[in-house]
C-alpha cells in the first residue's frame, strides 16, 4: 500500500512539475502566477512572484476575517467560491490584472474550477 501511495504521489509530483515549468516558459511578461492547492477539507489560494520568488498574496479557507463566511457554506465548492471572490478583490486592492493560472497539478474541474 505504501509503495502505491509513493508511486500516486511522484506522478503527481512530476505532473506539478511540468506544469510549473511549461507556465514559467509562457510567462514572458513576469505576471504573478496564481497556485492553488487544496487538501481534504480546505483550499489555498497563494499569488506568487517568480522573479523574486515572493508570495504577493494569499487566501485560505482556515483565514481567520473569512471564518463567517465559510462556515455557512454548505459544500467544499461553494467554500473555494469565497475564497476566489477574496482573492480577487484583494488583488484590486493591489492593482493586479493580468495574472497565470497555475492549478498546480490538479483537473480543471470541481474546486479548482470553483
Amino acid at each position: 500500500m505504501k509503495d502505491r501511495n509513493k508511486l500516486k504521489n511522484q506522478k503527481w509530483e512530476s505532473k506539478k512539475n511540468r506544469l510549473k515549468y511549461y507556465l514559467k516558459q509562457k510567462n514572458v511578461n513576469n505576471v504573478p502566477r496564481l497556485v492553488v492547492y487544496r487538501s481534504n477539507n480546505n483550499i489555498f489560494i497563494q499569488l506568487v512572484d517568480d522573479s523574486s520568488r515572493k508570495t504577493i498574496l494569499s487566501v485560505s479557507s482556515i483565514d481567520k476575517d473569512l471564518k463567517g463566511d465559510i462556515e455557512k457554506a454548505k459544500s467544499k465548492i461553494e467554500k473555494s467560491t469565497i475564497i476566489g471572490k477574496a482573492i480577487a478583490e484583494k488583488m484590486k486592492k493591489v492593482n493586479i490584472e493580468k495574472i497565470i493560472f497555475d492549478r498546480n497539478g490538479y483537473k480543471y474541474h470541481g474546486r479548482i474550477k470553483a
